[in-house]
């Protein structure tokens, strides 16, 4: 199965398959799927934009990691914390972007390889899987004449 999916699956697949699952790392996190639907199928929302992408999962996972350091043992608590306080920062930093508060919250509540992770968490998957998603976003949408992507970078 492995073989197959790193032969016919997206790059960041291949990278999970190939490598990082060797390491107890991960690259996928369900977030993404979220910011895909923006990047990809609402390019034109201040929402899907550069700033709010990178920002908004980068800043998001670091508050999701430290309210499970600070909360750990209470984790209603630090899913509670984690996502009110992703959503304060995003707006605070003008880096909204919804999937992030679920980026802070699979930080809190993600498997063992996540919460293992610590403060990498921040840079992969999330760091690495959204640069790759926008570098994605940026062929792809500026294909058609009709599109492009994106509006604004910062």
């Amino acid at each position: 199965m492995d073989r197959f999916l790193s032969r016919h699956c997206p790059f960041s697949l291949s990278i999970n398959y190939a490598i990082l699952e060797k390491t107890d790392m991960v690259m996928l996190i369900g977030s993404f799927g979220a910011s895909s639907v923006l990047i990809y199928g609402a390019i034109k929302s201040p929402l899907a934009q550069p700033r709010n992408l990178i920002g908004g999962h980068i800043i998001s996972a670091l508050v999701g990691v430290t309210s499970y350091k600070i909360f750990y043992s209470h984790m209603w608590l630090a899913s509670s914390v984690a996502v009110a306080t992703s959503i304060v920062a995003m707006h605070a930093t003008k880096t909204l972007h919804p999937p992030g508060g679920a980026t802070a919250l699979i930080a809190v509540t993600g498997s063992q390889k996540i919460i293992n992770l610590g403060y990498l968490y921040a840079v992969i998957p999330v760091g690495l899987g959204v640069a790759i998603m926008l570098i994605v976003a940026l062929l792809v949408n500026n294909i058609p004449k009709s599109r492009r992507y994106p509006e604004f970078w910062f």
